[in-house]
């Protein structure tokens, strides 16, 4: 017996609908009638400035301010990323109560959401998205929301720009979301044999209680878990600057070279912004300048005119600050060297917030900043070595990370941060 796609729409925004194929297993009509529609899910317009998360709906769901969140791949369905050729059809429910917890759960007035990483090849993604609607024709009675982050980005979990973006829908039709009484449900728990702990750290981020799979649906008690990976709570609590006893900027001012050493991410910019635009000191950046030729030669102009200079560089090694250490004694001036002491793992959670998590009250009023590649950090962790007296500086002062920035800035910095890992 031949087999014939049933069709299902396809709502991207964009103009009239699309037709995707579907497998006939789930359609309500028959085979032969090309006209109908097996499904009631409707893709959306894709969200996020690089449409990186996939967005959907079943059923045409309504707002409701107390939320059930699922995972998809391992709770709610069975996962099969490893299978290299896995077609559309080829799934089946994590466990076959499933349907009638997710109706349970809808009928006690909880809106349902679908939150799930996507990270997958093209192809792949392809047959993924072509799934959904067969996975909804099953639900004929749960209408649901489906969000899925294809890249790692600010969309991704544990980072909470899905969930941002549900608070944002819901809001349109005045509806605020109790965390309280909302929940989510994910097998990435960092219990042993979990292949992350990404779910956990998602619900921890935003505020809602989290449940496994094995709780919510089969009622076991929890197992025990881990959360590794690093998080800000494990730093140390340490003053801005050691040694204290001499000053960040001197007084009077003199010409001088101040070296900056450390990681991106670790705030070198925001000091001089900070400590020494005001004071005059001109700010020489490899970023802005392009080469070290050019930032070797505007700081020997700055010195040419008498005037004091900060190199807002990583300088992550001896031969590299050698250069200035040279260019310093040329002019008869001091060079201090300011290593700003942060871990790399510090470092990268910075360039995370900085590039995907901003508060969305501070991310509408900035530019869109790219997160700095992690071969930069490794790079320099590979290849640094430690700045030392007999270099010829006359003081290496320490600058210890100190978050600052407003409570709600701090609870998004504080939040767990990752892309990549468990």
């Amino acid at each position: 017996m031949s087999k014939r796609a049933a069709s299902t729409v396809v709502d991207d925004g964009s103009g009239p609908s699309k037709v995707a194929k579907v497998h006939p297993f789930f359609s309500k009509f028959r085979s032969s009638d090309a006209s109908s529609s097996s499904s009631n899910f409707l893709w959306k317009t894709p969200l996020g400035l690089k449409k990186t998360c996939l967005y959907g709906t079943n059923l045409a769901p309504s707002p409701r301010n107390k939320v059930a969140a699922f995972d998809l791949d391992g709770t709610i369905i069975e996962s099969n990323h490893r299978k290299a050729k896995a077609a559309p059809s080829d799934w089946k429910w994590w466990r076959p109560t499933i349907p009638s917890k997710l109706k349970e759960a809808h009928d006690a007035g909880y809106a349902i959401v679908i939150i799930s990483n996507q990270g997958i090849q093209a192809a792949k993604l392809q047959v993924w998205k072509q799934k959904i609607p067969l996975i909804a024709d099953a639900l004929p009675d749960v209408p649901f929301y489906l969000f899925a982050a294809t890249a790692k980005d600010g969309f991704r979990k544990p980072m909470i720009g899905m969930w941002t973006e549900l608070e944002r829908i819901f809001a349109e039709a005045d509806v605020q979301i109790d965390k309280n009484g909302s929940f989510f449900v994910g097998d990435a728990a960092g219990r042993k044999g979990d292949f992350a702990s990404t779910d956990r750290k998602w619900a921890l981020n935003i505020g809602i209680p989290f449940l496994t799979p094995e709780e919510y649906f089969l009622r076991l008690p929890p197992a025990s878990f881990e959360l590794p990976g690093f998080n800000v709570s494990s730093l140390p609590d340490l003053p801005p600057f050691t040694p204290t006893s001499s000053p960040v900027v001197p007084s009077p001012i003199v010409p001088e070279i101040v070296l900056f050493v450390g990681y991106p991410s670790l705030g070198k910019s925001t000091l001089y912004r900070q400590q020494f635009e005001s004071a005059g000191y001109v700010h020489i950046n490899q970023d802005t300048l392009g080469t070290r030729t050019k930032c070797l030669k505007a700081a020997e102009t700055a010195l040419g005119s008498k005037k004091p200079c900060v190199i807002d560089n990583t300088n992550r090694d001896t031969r590299t600050r050698k250069a200035y250490v040279d260019l310093a004694n040329q002019f008869g001036v001091p060079i201090r060297c300011f290593h700003f002491t942060g871990s790399m793992e510090l470092a990268w959670h910075n360039n995370l917030y900085r590039a995907y998590n901003l508060p969305p009250s501070v991310a509408g009023s900035e530019p869109e900043r790219s997160a700095v590649p992690y071969l930069a950090f490794t790079g320099y962790r590979s290849a640094f070595e430690q700045p030392e007296l007999s270099e010829g500086f006359s003081e290496i002062k320490n600058v210890n990370w100190v978050f600052r920035g407003t409570p709600e800035e701090r609870k998004y910095w504080s939040m767990w941060l990752q892309v990549d890992g468990k």
